[in-house]
């Protein structure tokens, strides 16, 4: 039996591809009945099809390949001021893992490594946001952690 080797690394735009399919799963949970699973990572895809294009500069990107040069899980951070503070800060858009590669500490490593190069561009904090019925990612973050410090609330009041 081989171990198989998953390392980290900064992406590159040849990425681009491998990168942007991984985004579906960022929909893979049980997501509230009020939205749609292309909800979960429609713009997060725009966001980075504009980081390929080379079109915004405030985005970090990594990825995790396993020992075969697969692409197996993304990250991305902007860097945006924080909401409240205002401090220099950067923002967890998307964390992403291949169908079958979880429970291999694949995200723990993206995080990681997206939280240190933040720290390298100057962010003081990171935030994120999370689903609540996300148990999986929650648990991620919590471990890693991260505060629920605010809460969202929706409520549909139109058609």
């Amino acid at each position: 039996m081989t171990l198989q080797r998953n390392i980290v690394r900064k992406a590159t735009k040849e990425d681009g591809e491998e990168m942007l399919a991984l985004l579906p799963r960022l929909a893979a949970f049980e997501i509230p009945e009020s939205r749609t699973a292309d909800h979960l990572w429609v713009h997060d895809a725009a966001l980075m099809r504009d980081w390929i294009e080379g079109k915004t500069d405030n985005c970090l990107m990594q990825v995790a390949e396993n020992s075969e040069g697969k692409i197996v899980g993304v990250s991305m951070v902007t860097l945006r001021p924080e909401l409240l503070s205002h401090e220099p800060s950067a923002h967890l858009e998307a964390l992403a893992v291949a169908d079958g590669a979880e429970g291999q500490g694949i995200g723990q490593m993206l995080l990681k490594f997206a939280e240190d190069e933040a720290i390298a561009n100057g962010a003081l904090t990171i935030t994120l946001h999370v689903f609540s019925s996300n148990k999986r990612a929650r648990a991620l973050y919590e471990r890693s952690g991260y505060d629920g410090e605010l809460m969202r609330y929706i409520k549909p009041i139109g058609e």
